[in-house]
């Protein structure tokens, strides 16, 4: 249970921050990045939703919207041999069901046979926005895997990290694409044209 007491304490203001398991570490260290940015795009998610979907994209991302927090206590917490209590993290149950839900949109949808340029409604243009906030997500913890690896140490803030938290970002950015497309219908898309001076691409088949 979490209890927010108080908001501001004060604790930061040296440049320094506490990760989900209480070890202290800078606030320019990548995993602090890494959940910030999975912060903001939990923020662009909410707008996207209060602008306008459709319910079954609202449904579906009122599940996403809760596991972004899970998400960000997955990367806020190095990965320890033995814990002093059960961390939360990501299972691949979480990712079956995104790619449950991008089979479920994607079914009715045509074939593409070119990028969409990003735009369309307000909600599906915000989704755009939602989704390359999450691919940004994604590539800094990366970042983080690559400094601290994937192995559990004893160390304080050294512990690797949970690399199905990596790919649950990477399965929510697809999703939201095929989010932005049903919730902007296909009819109007704007497909992307290599080159000025070329003929555009033909028509899905």
């Amino acid at each position: 249970m979490v209890t927010l007491s108080k908001i501001y304490t004060r604790t930061g203001d040296s440049g320094s921050t506490r990760l989900s398991d209480n070890s202290e570490t800078r606030k320019t260290d990548l995993r602090v990045e890494a959940y910030g940015h999975v912060d903001e795009a939990n923020s662009a998610i909410g707008l996207a939703v209060a602008l306008g979907l459709p319910q079954r994209v609202v449904e579906m991302l009122g599940v996403v919207r809760n596991e972004l927090f899970d998400v960000g206590a997955d990367l806020s917490t190095p990965l320890h041999p033995s814990p002093k209590w059960p961390p939360l993290r990501i299972v691949q149950q979480s990712i079956d069901r995104l790619e449950a839900f991008c089979d479920e949109l994607q079914a009715p949808l045509p074939v593409l046979r070119s990028f969409i340029l990003p735009g369309g409604t307000p909600g599906g243009a915000q989704l755009h926005v939602a989704r390359t906030v999450v691919r940004r997500a994604e590539r800094t913890a990366w970042r983080v895997v690559e400094q601290y690896g994937t192995e559990p140490s004893e160390e304080e803030s050294a512990g690797g990290v949970n690399l199905l938290a990596v790919t649950y970002l990477n399965r929510l950015s697809d999703l939201l694409f095929i989010m932005s497309r049903t919730a902007n219908g296909t009819d109007g898309e704007t497909l992307w044209v290599p080159g000025t001076d070329r003929e555009p691409p033909r028509g899905r088949g």
